[in-house]
C-alpha cells in the first residue's frame, strides 16, 4: 500500500530562497498572477510539493499556460514571468538558438 502513495515533502526552497508550504503558497482561485507568485508555484512543482495537476485544478490554469510558466523561468528566471516582457524574452532566446 505505501509504494502506491506519492511521498510529498513538506516544504521546498522558493523563488527567493524562502521556504515554500502548501500554507504559503498562493490561495487557491488566485487571479492575479504577480511574478512572485508564479515562481512560487513553478518551484513547488519543480520540488515535489505539488503536481502540475493538481496546479492546474488548484489555479484554474491550463496546462500550456503553466508550461509557459516553467519555461519562461528555465529560459530567464523570474524576469522571464513579467507579462509586458515576454516579448523581450522571446526574441532574445530565438536569437541565442540561432547560434
Amino acid at each position: 500500500m505505501i509504494e502506491n502513495q506519492k511521498i510529498r515533502p513538506a516544504q521546498v526552497i522558493g523563488p527567493l530562497g524562502e521556504p515554500l508550504t502548501m500554507q504559503t503558497l498562493p490561495p487557491a482561485g488566485t487571479t492575479r498572477w504577480v511574478v512572485r507568485r508564479k515562481a512560487e508555484v513553478v518551484a513547488a512543482v519543480a520540488g515535489g510539493l505539488l503536481s502540475v495537476d493538481d496546479v492546474c485544478d488548484r489555479y484554474g490554469l491550463t496546462l500550456e499556460e503553466f508550461a509557459g510558466w516553467q519555461r519562461a523561468v528555465d529560459r530567464s528566471g523570474m524576469p522571464g514571468l513579467r507579462v509586458t516582457r515576454i516579448q523581450h524574452y522571446k526574441s532574445l532566446y530565438e536569437r541565442q538558438q540561432k547560434f
